[in-house]
């Protein structure tokens, strides 16, 4: 469970990861019956569920229309957060912001490799890559990751 929140939690907020970890796993309990050992791990089936239901969340968002906190302030202050809750969804929001640049593939394969911890032959076969692919994408993500943290550190320092 801590490996799908995981994942989801590096491209949804807190509530929406928690929604769409429960969602996982109730399609999990129905879909029990068509899990095919041979085609991948528990694991594996698990978190390429959560993937799909990421990617149908992202679809139905397209069509929504966001709250925004400036026309509803109190919204804010209804909001109660413990300082350690705080700081994890900042820290939350900061890694999604950082993570913005990548493209959604990028994203995804960060966020599985190292959210939730998977190896890249269980990244590999949740995304329906290869294992080499799975390496690539992630050292190209990570170096324009660390590209922008360095330029970001410069233009801050002059």
């Amino acid at each position: 469970m801590d490996a799908v929140y995981a994942f989801l939690a590096y491209s949804v907020s807190r509530p929406v990861a928690e929604d769409l970890t429960s969602g996982t796993f109730e399609r999990v309990v129905r879909s029990w019956k068509s899990y095919d050992r041979r085609l991948g791990s528990e694991r594996t089936w698990i978190l390429t569920i959560a993937r799909n239901l990421l990617t149908d969340h992202f679809r139905r968002q397209a069509h929504r229309e966001v709250i925004s906190t400036d026309e509803h302030p109190g919204l804010v202050d209804s909001i109660a957060v413990d300082g350690a809750g705080l700081e994890r969804a900042f820290s939350a929001e900061a890694l999604r912001t950082l993570l913005a640049p990548l493209d959604e593939r990028e994203r995804t394969v960060v966020a599985l490799r190292y959210g939730a911890e998977l190896s890249a032959i269980e990244v590999a076969a949740v995304m329906g890559l290869t294992p080499a692919n799975v390496h690539q994408i992630a050292s190209r993500a990570l170096r324009r990751l660390r590209g922008d943290l360095e330029a970001e550190a410069l233009s801050d320092s002059a």
